[in-house]
């Protein structure tokens, strides 16, 4: 790629090209014309600049044309799973090369992601082979890294004999996840999740999605068509601010020996179809694996009520049995409050009326 030199001002004007680019390829003369009250004609100057270098891709000719952001990097590789297979080492002759030129916080977080989603397939696919592949603009960089082995979800219903694949969703969100407890935190995908822009897995028909800035960022679709193995898919921004210490730090006590204790559980994810919240048994599994923690945010929204079996379960018995657990309820609606509140009526510790919209505790 041709690097060229520009003052800052048009620097600014190219960031924000290349930014928008992917929204409005169309528009992007106009909108930029107006976002710095600049000449139609100064800002094909930039365009033909960013072509010229290789950051943009154009089509069409005259009014017609479209731009979009040019792969400067594109590479795939697979690799057979041999037992002296080892991530720091794939990474560091293969995949660091390959992501070419990044800051430092967006390197590290590429070494986490990767090293991580690698050893877990290495360690828990029982696949043969894993392809990974990566996508690199001026922009963001994706990588893919698939395999075709047991998936991920089914793996975790039979080990753990929880209900089906959607339930093992769930249990993952939770976070301390692990069906090699010997050998494995269970940490990984919960914090890899939480580095990148975008986290998916696909596996097995179920899908799992989490995207940095939306308040809502966990995803759940079922498929009639299921994919054999697993696939990870992990997307950053090339000057992410982001860094591996913020979010560690965000779900740790502040006390580095204390480790991995706060969770947050989308309690919506243990309805099934028109099932309502309603009993115990179902209270019961929103609460597995929960007593590994020390403070809990469970997250209402889209629940439109629970019974009072379900809210007891867990906001009078569970709590009073676990006393040092902090147990918060987050976007609960007036239906939901006030059932919690009745069952927690008389209990020595009342939540602070800001923690039904703690934001510090969250991805």
């Amino acid at each position: 790629m041709m690097m060229t030199t520009v003052r800052a001002g048009g620097e600014r004007v190219r960031k924000y090209i290349l930014e928008s680019v992917k929204g409005h390829p169309a528009d992007i003369s106009r909108d930029a014309s107006a976002h710095f009250n600049i000449s139609r004609q100064a800002v094909h100057r930039y365009l033909r600049q960013l072509v010229k270098e290789g950051s943009l891709a154009e089509k069409g000719t005259g009014k017609r044309k479209t731009y979009t952001l040019a792969p400067l990097i594109e590479w795939e590789r697979t690799y057979l799973l041999a037992n002296d297979l080892a991530e720091d080492v794939v990474w560091r002759n293969d995949i660091s090369p390959a992501l070419g030129e990044l800051p430092e916080n967006v390197k590290d977080i590429w070494q986490h992601g990767f090293t991580e989603m690698f050893n877990n397939v290495r360690d828990h696919s029982e696949a043969s082979t894993v392809r990974v592949r990566i996508w690199k603009t001026a922009i963001d960089t994706q990588m893919l890294i698939a395999d075709s082995g047991v998936g991920i979800f089914r793996k975790i219903k039979q080990a753990l004999n929880l209900l089906d694949d959607r339930h093992a969703v769930f249990e993952l969100y939770k976070g301390k996840l692990t069906t090699d407890p010997k050998n494995h935190s269970g940490e990984g995908i919960f914090f890899t999740s939480r580095m990148f822009d975008l986290y998916e897995i696909v596996s097995a028909g179920v899908f799992f999605s989490h995207r940095q800035g939306t308040e809502y960022d966990w995803i759940i679709q079922l498929s009639e068509q299921e994919t054999l193995g697993t696939a990870v898919w992990l997307k950053l921004n090339n000057h992410s601010s982001n860094t591996v210490k913020k979010v560690f730090d965000q779900y740790t006590s502040g006390d580095a020996d204390k480790g991995f204790t706060k969770t947050v559980v989308p309690v919506e994810l243990a309805q099934y179809e028109a099932d309502k919240l309603i009993s115990r048994s179902q209270a019961k599994r929103v609460l597995a694996r929960i007593e590994l923690f020390k403070t809990v945010i469970f997250d209402f929204d889209k629940v439109p009520t629970i019974g009072q079996g379900f809210a007891d379960e867990i906001f009078r018995v569970f709590a009073n049995q676990h006393p040092d657990i902090a147990l918060y309820p987050r976007n609960a609606n007036a239906e939901v409050s006030q059932m919690i509140e009745r069952v927690r009526t008389g209990a020595a510790t009342e939540e602070p009326a800001s923690a039904t919209n703690t934001t510090s505790l969250l991805p």
